[in-house]
């Protein structure tokens, strides 16, 4: 799907029905708005970055960007085809809870090892932070990145060992709806 034809073929509407919640009309509007903006049929990071700073125009989204391009990016060659886009777009805006939280895990994985270590978290927290800026009125014992990070192991980590393994990221998430907040971005969108 690299190539930028201007309608989807009725093999490629086909296949993205069946990876994604969205119907045929719908993919159609999503993919001719996709080529529209991104006449090549691929997402660079320059791109997505500025994507994000039309949603974020208060704050700096520059690194959170970054972190989300790499998820949304499945194959890793550096650039987000349609097919890429749709998808991850299907499950951060319709998918089922559990969806949502594996996608969210992979997004706080940085180094995707399977784990969520204390540094990897605090640097998407402090990527959420520096992005949303003084728009939104934080609790005292949330008010900084180490804040927040802490209070987040202090939750999840139940085997105390400093990482978060997928099982405690789900057990805890369902405590702390908050962690999967940084996909709620595409609720409005789509």
């Amino acid at each position: 799907m690299g190539k930028s034809n201007s309608k989807l073929s009725p093999e490629q509407l086909v296949d993205l029905q069946q990876c994604t919640y969205f119907d045929k009309k719908e993919l159609q509007e999503w993919y001719k708005g996709f080529i529209k903006d991104c006449p090549s049929g691929q997402l660079d990071r320059n791109e997505f970055r500025a994507l994000y700073k039309q949603f974020f125009p208060f704050g700096d989204p520059t690194r959170f960007a970054e972190y989300v391009f790499d998820v949304f990016d499945g194959d890793g060659n550096g650039r987000i085809d349609f097919k890429e886009f749709i998808c991850a777009l299907s499950i951060t805006s319709r998918g089922k809870m559990d969806e949502k939280l594996v996608w969210a895990f992979q997004l706080y994985d940085i180094d995707h090892d399977g784990f969520i270590t204390r540094e990897e978290m605090q640097r998407i927290v402090e990527a959420i932070y520096k992005m949303v800026g003084g728009m939104v009125q934080l609790p005292d014992d949330e008010d900084t990145p180490e804040k927040r990070v802490n209070k987040i192991f202090t939750l999840m980590d139940t085997n105390r060992d400093g990482k978060l393994s997928m099982e405690e990221f789900r057990e805890g998430s369902k405590q702390d709806p908050t962690i999967v907040q940084a996909m709620t971005l595409y609720d409005g969108v789509v």
